[in-house]
C-alpha cells in the first residue's frame, strides 16, 4: 500500500512525540527513506510545479516542520547550519552534493563565522542525512532536485548567523 503525506506526518510525530532526541531523529531518517522509496508519496509530496520552499506540515507541539523543496536549476549555499535546530535532508530527485565543515569560528554578530570544508559526499534519490544543531554544511546542485527536509523548528522564524568558507 502507498504511503501518503498525512501517513508520513503521523510516522513522524508518533516517532518524535515517544522520543524528542537524537534516537528518536535518526527513526525518522528511516522513516524519510522508506517514504522516498515510494513513487506514490514522492508524487504527492513534491509534485510538479512545488517552489522552492512549501511547508507540508509544522506541528503544533514540538514545531518540527516538514518541507517539500524543488529547485529547476543549479543552486549552491553557502556553509551554514540550522542553529538550534536540528535537520533531516532526504534527497527524491535528482542529486544533491554536500559540504560537512569544521567550525574555525562563530558568527558573532557583526562578523560572519568561518568555516572549513571536511568532506564532500552526495544525496541522491533514498538518501536521507541527519544534521544536529550547530553541525555546518552546505548543498550543491547542479541541475534540477526535489527534496524533503524536517527541521526541528521552522527555520522561516529565526534569524541564523552567516559563515564563510575558509
Amino acid at each position: 500500500m502507498a504511503m501518503t503525506v498525512a501517513d508520513f506526518v503521523a510516522e513522524t510525530r508518533r516517532i518524535l512525540y515517544a522520543e524528542p532526541d537524537h534516537n528518536g531523529r535518526k527513526k525518522v531518517v528511516l522513516a524519510v527513506r522508506r517514504a522516498l522509496q515510494d513513487p506514490a508519496f514522492v508524487a504527492e509530496a513534491l509534485p510538479e510545479g512545488t517552489p522552492e520552499r512549501k511547508v507540508i506540515y509544522e506541528d503544533p507541539t514540538y514545531g518540527f516542520t516538514i518541507l517539500a523543496h524543488a529547485y529547476e536549476g543549479a543552486k549552491n549555499s553557502s556553509p551554514h547550519d540550522h542553529a538550534a535546530s536540528w535537520a533531516i535532508y532526504g534527497q527524491a530527485m535528482g542529486e544533491t552534493i554536500m559540504t560537512d565543515y569544521e567550525c574555525l569560528a562563530r558568527p558573532d554578530g557583526t562578523s560572519p563565522g568561518r568555516a572549513k570544508p571536511t568532506r564532500d559526499y552526495s544525496l541522491k534519490p533514498g538518501d536521507a542525512y541527519l544534521y544536529e544543531p550547530g553541525v555546518l554544511h552546505s548543498p550543491r546542485r547542479d541541475g534540477a532536485t526535489r527534496l524533503l527536509r524536517i527541521e526541528g523548528l521552522n527555520m522561516e522564524k529565526f534569524k541564523r548567523l552567516p559563515y564563510e568558507r575558509a
